[in-house]
């Protein structure tokens, strides 16, 4: 009497090499469905007339203003001024919120200590940060990469403890059977087990972080995609509005692609559910 197992489909693997290339080009196409559907499907509403488009302008007007700040050179200066900010406070955020979260996730003391008051500050709104950060560093750089930084810290430092705290603990054990050292526990053992869910703190610290620069640069910037929007709103240009939030929308789906492609092979050891199938 034989069994039958069946084998999972693999359908990279099955596929020549000249379609499994094109296939990784399709997959991340399809993600594009969706928006460029809803931008045709609302130019045609204003081309039809059953809306004049004022407040909320057709993507061609959108995209004409997008031109024209790039060709005034206005664009360049607004998005790699948002974009350092971002990454300042990204990397203290990430670093801050990394270290203190291995800290209280291996020792418990730590954690008992800790956790209680990052958990009360992780409950306080952002925008409540903004006049205690403008009294305390000005309206300058700093401030504004400060702000930031909270917004990263939070979702990495939980991130790093919770993941820490989900190891299984037979796993730990087998380490202590082979009398694995300290460091040699945290690098065998807790590190390959924590990484995956690092990563995506770092997805999600990442996130917030571009949510926390809008907040940042209505503190009293003149440059930036924050300060675009509120120039927007004052002046009464909606399809300038509209054109900072599709930059935005733009710069952090490519910080967080160029995240997820160079952690991938650090998680390349996984066989997951979702590994292979394709992200975009």
């Amino acid at each position: 009497m034989t069994i039958e197992v069946p084998v999972l489909e693999q359908p990279d693997a099955a596929m020549p090499p000249a379609a499994a290339r094109l296939s990784r080009f399709v997959r991340p196409a399809l993600g594009l469905l969706l928006p460029l559907g809803l931008a045709l499907g609302w130019e045609l509403v204003v081309w039809l007339g059953f809306s004049n488009g004022r407040l909320v302008p057709p993507p061609t007007k959108v995209f004409a203003t997008i031109v024209e700040l790039a060709k005034s050179g206005e664009l360049s200066r607004h998005i790699i001024t948002t974009l350092s900010r971002v990454a300042a406070g990204f990397a203290l955020g990430v670093v801050a919120g990394t270290l203190l979260g291995a800290v209280s996730g291996y020792w418990g003391l730590a954690r008992r200590l800790l956790d209680p008051t990052v958990q009360a500050l992780r409950a306080i709104p952002s925008i409540a940060w903004v006049p205690l950060f403008i009294l305390w560093l000005g309206i300058f750089e700093t401030s504004k990469v400060a702000l930031i930084a909270v917004g990263v810290f939070f979702p990495v430092y939980l991130g790093v403890m919770g993941a820490i705290h989900s190891v299984d603990r037979k796993i730990v054990e087998v380490g202590r059977i082979f009398r694995l050292s300290g460091p040699a526990m945290i690098r065998r053992i807790l590190l390959p087990a924590v990484l995956p869910a690092y990563v995506v703190a770092l997805r999600v610290g990442l996130g917030l972080g571009w949510m926390f620069v809008v907040a940042a640069e209505f503190m009293g910037a003149s440059e930036g995609l924050g300060y675009l929007l509120i120039d927007g709103q004052q002046l009464g240009k909606p399809a300038q509005i509209v054109a900072a939030i599709v930059i935005f929308a733009i710069l952090g789906k490519t910080t967080d692609w160029l995240i997820e492609l160079a952690t991938a092979p650090l998680l390349r050891w996984q066989d997951a559910f979702g590994r292979g199938r394709g992200a975009a």
